[in-house]
């Protein structure tokens, strides 16, 4: 399944417990349509003791977000954004933005 949104996008959410706040995404969970978005959603998981937690107990993580539930964040118009997509004459995709039509693939 292709998502409009990629890692290290910024997003805005715009529903649920996080709306309105913003962040990079640092990863895209395919299987669950669903997206990481740095210092959101956290939540705490009980956490047995293994090479990565040597401790183990009560450990803060980043929780996915509904893929649904983010927008892109245009640059240009300094807001969430619909995106659309546009072919270049070299048969290349790239996404732009659906209001300013501004491209926002680096």
């Amino acid at each position: 399944m292709a998502f409009k949104i990629r890692r290290d996008d910024q997003v805005m959410v715009i529903a649920g417990k996080e709306k309105g706040k913003t962040g990079k995404v640092s990863r895209v969970v395919v299987d669950k349509a669903a997206v990481v978005v740095e210092k959101l959603n956290i939540v705490k998981r009980h956490q047995k003791p293994n090479a990565k937690y040597k401790h183990g107990g009560i450990i803060e993580k980043e929780a996915p977000i509904a893929i649904s539930n983010v927008m892109l964040l245009c640059e240009k118009c300094k807001g969430p954004v619909r995106v659309g997509k546009k072919t270049l004459d070299d048969g290349k995709n790239i996404r732009v933005c659906k209001k300013c039509g501004e491209v926002l693939d680096r």
